[in-house]
């Protein structure tokens, strides 16, 4: 089985922790769909967000989805005048038989934005 990695990414409306797990569980929950994977495929998940998130750390969401048993980390995105704010973005690394080729990167929304070139 080969390791893979997975992107993604979305933008929050507001820096509210209802909010955030609500947009980061969708996130989680279209990467594992959209790659055919289970909570067992993960190996690890990284998160980034923005400086101008405060209000939970990213992962809590991935905990109130059930996966418990994957190392989870959060980080924050450089400041970068002019980004766009208020961004959690992932990096799930997986064990998949799909060629890297075929991985489903998943960017929500207006995140699209962030990589035209592989967002799905």
């Amino acid at each position: 089985m080969a390791v893979r990695a997975v992107r993604g990414a979305v933008q929050l409306e507001r820096d509210e922790a209802g909010h955030m797990d609500e947009q980061v569980g969708a996130l989680l929950t279209a990467i594992l769909e959209r790659n055919a994977l289970t909570a067992d495929d993960l190996i690890s998940i990284w998160f980034t967000a923005t400086p101008d998130l405060h209000s939970d750390f990213p992962a809590a969401a991935a905990r109130k989805l059930g996966i418990v048993d994957v190392p989870l980390i959060c980080a924050q995105e450089l400041d970068i005048e002019g980004a766009m704010p208020r961004v959690v973005r992932v990096l799930a690394h997986i064990e998949s038989e799909r060629p890297r080729a075929d991985i489903a990167h998943v960017y929500l929304g207006a995140a699209a934005a962030l990589r035209k070139d592989i967002a799905q």
